[in-house]
Order: C-alpha cells, then structure tokens, then sequence
C-alpha cells in the first residue's frame, strides 16, 4: 500500500466509523467527546504530507524550516498542516521568540493515534520511497545544524567561559550550585557537555572521582589543561555523545548538565540518558536560562532554545521517574539563570545513606 493510498483509507476508515457511531446512539444521547476526538484525529492525520510530518516529528521536535527544508514544500502549506495536525491533538506546539518547535502529543486521543500510526507506517509498502527519503533529509538538515555548532564551540573553546561570563554572573551560579549539590560523599560525579571542564574544576573535591563528557575534541583540550592545571586529579574527561552515553545504567550518584540544553535538538533525550546513568538516590542539577527573547543568541551563539520554563523541565524530570528537589532562580540582566535538583527515588532495598 502506497503512502497516498493509506491516506485515503485512513479517511474513509474514519468517515464510515464516525457514521457507524452516530446510527448507533440512542435519539437525545450526547455525543462521546473523547471519540470524536480520536476519529477527529485521524481524519486529520489521513493525508499524505501529515502522514509524513507525523512520522518525522516521531524523531524529535522540529521547526517550520526544517520541515520546509525536508519535506520540499512551501512554508504556508507546511504551517497549514501543522496547524490542522495541533488542533487535532497529534501535536504540540511551542513557541519561542520567532521560532516555534512541533512534537507529537504526550497525552490524550491524538497522541494516541500519534503512537500508533508510527507504528504503522514504517509496514507501508511506499514503492517511491518516500518516508525514507525524508528521513534522509531530515539527517542532512540535522547534520547540517551539527556542523554549525560544532564550528562555533571550536572556534570559541579558548575564550569559552569568557564568552558565557558575558551573560551570567557565573561565581553566583556556582556558589547556587555548590548549596544544592551534597557537600561530600558523591562517590562519580558526571558532568554533560563539560565544555572547559568548570564544573568539575569547581566541584572535583566533594566527589571521589568526576567524569566530563562532551563532543567538541578542540573543548576537550582546553578542559584537559585547566584540570591538570587545577590539581584535579581525581577528573577525566572524554569525548562523547550526550544521547548515547558510554556508562552503565545507575553509574553516577551526582550528575549536572551546566548550560547545555538550550544548544540541544533533543533536550529532553538528553534528560532521559541522564536519568538512565543516574543511581537510586542520585541527583541530577540542571541549570539553564528562563525563557527569554534574545534571538541573537541564537544567530551568533548557535542557541537552539531559548530557555526553558519550569513546567518544561519538570515534565522532562517526571517522565524519567525524577522528583523535584529544589529549584533556585538567579534573576540577571537581561538574562535570569535557574537552577532544578532532581533525584531518583531509591529501590525499597537501597536505604538511605
């Protein structure tokens, strides 16, 4: 079956069951909202350029422009899609300064049929090859966007936490940091995307051994010096993918993800593989900017978010099973800084410390 010809059956499969239900309801009886909802879903979904935005936000969330860059099509028939597909409940949309981000639905009917068409497609027989294509420009785009960061982060290495100063006050920061982290008997200690290796540099002497994971090798050899240069023995750092980190599940008891989200596609995916490295009873700090509206920062400083709000965070914690610790809110001009502790709960065998 072709991706046109499922589209159109997706169509016709909703219209005969949306009849079927309303020649079965008693005269008077009030409509079931929740179906309608769901059959109101996947008539929206039954069109063949929404079955393939539905199947590429399943990656990620995704932009207008990467959407228009992907799929070949005009940003208003793309708009329009994401429109009809947001008010249908298969997406989400989240706006931020000029940029607006679309992912699939987390909850209610059109997330489910979100779920289950993404299950379903990769099973259609699409003899123009159509889905993998897409995925293949998506790739592109993605890498594309990779490059660019990665050039920035190699160009700026040396004057990196110059460059971060210009904006946050890092001693306060730091000293945030240190009230929320344990003061001593953190046995690993990871740091993600550690760039110049700060926060172990800071924090190595309240920890047995620290790890620094980051992508960037020019970031590495700065971070490298400024450890040895500090005496922090105790440290390493490694070149690594923050997504798909070289450590065990339950390897870390203290894990901090300094000012790096806002750079990430997925910032959530980074969450979760945070959380799977994290063990029972461990603590996982994220600080970040608060919303703003700073576009610069994303033309000139390759920023993908431009900032998160709480509500943002705390759901990335709740669907890794973290709870919220502590949270601590740095105001600053034009930029605030907030600090989120999260832990995972401990197995009922694991007491305490």
């Amino acid at each position: 079956m072709s991706l046109n010809e499922y589209g159109i059956k997706l169509t016709t499969d909703a219209t005969m069951q949306a009849e079927q239900l309303r020649r079965q309801r008693p005269a008077g009886h009030s409509p079931d909202g929740s179906m309608d909802d769901l059959l109101a879903a996947l008539r929206a979904a039954a069109e063949p350029t929404r079955l393939r935005i539905l199947a590429l936000a399943s990656h990620g969330e995704l932009t207008v422009s990467e959407l228009v860059r992907t799929l070949g099509q005009s940003q208003p028939r793309i708009s329009r899609h994401l429109k009809l597909l947001t008010e249908a409940g298969l997406l989400t949309r989240h706006r931020e300064g000029s940029w607006a981000f679309h992912r699939l639905a987390d909850d209610g009917p059109g997330a489910d049929v979100a779920r289950h068409l993404h299950a379903l497609l990769p099973q259609v027989d699409n003899h123009d090859g159509i889905l993998a294509q897409d995925r293949e420009r998506l790739t592109d785009v993605k890498s594309a966007r990779a490059e660019a960061a990665e050039a920035y982060f190699r160009d700026n290495a040396e004057r990196w936490d110059q460059l971060r100063s210009l904006h946050v006050d890092d001693a306060k920061v730091e000293k945030a940091i240190g009230q929320l982290l344990p003061e001593t008997g953190i046995d690993n200690l990871l740091d993600l995307g550690t760039g110049t290796g700060r926060m172990l540099e800071v924090f190595s002497s309240r920890a047995r051994r620290g790890t620094g994971i980051d992508r960037s090798h020019e970031m590495l050899t700065v971070a490298r010096d400024k450890l040895e240069t500090a005496g922090c023995a105790n440290c390493q750092v490694r070149q690594g993918d923050i997504y798909q980190l070289p450590f065990s599940s339950g390897d870390f008891d203290a894990i901090t993800i300094h000012q790096v989200l806002h750079f990430l596609d997925e910032p959530d995916r980074a969450v979760a593989e945070a959380a799977r490295v994290l063990s029972p009873g461990g603590s996982l700090l994220v600080a970040d900017f608060a919303p703003h509206k700073l576009e610069s920062l994303r033309h000139d400083h390759e920023h993908r978010r431009l900032g998160f709000d709480g509500n943002e965070i705390e759901a990335y914690f709740s669907r890794n099973h973290l709870t919220i610790k502590d949270t601590i809110s740095l105001a600053g001009d034009p930029l605030t800084v907030v600090l989120w502790l999260a832990q995972k709960p401990r197995t009922d065998a694991e007491p305490a410390p």
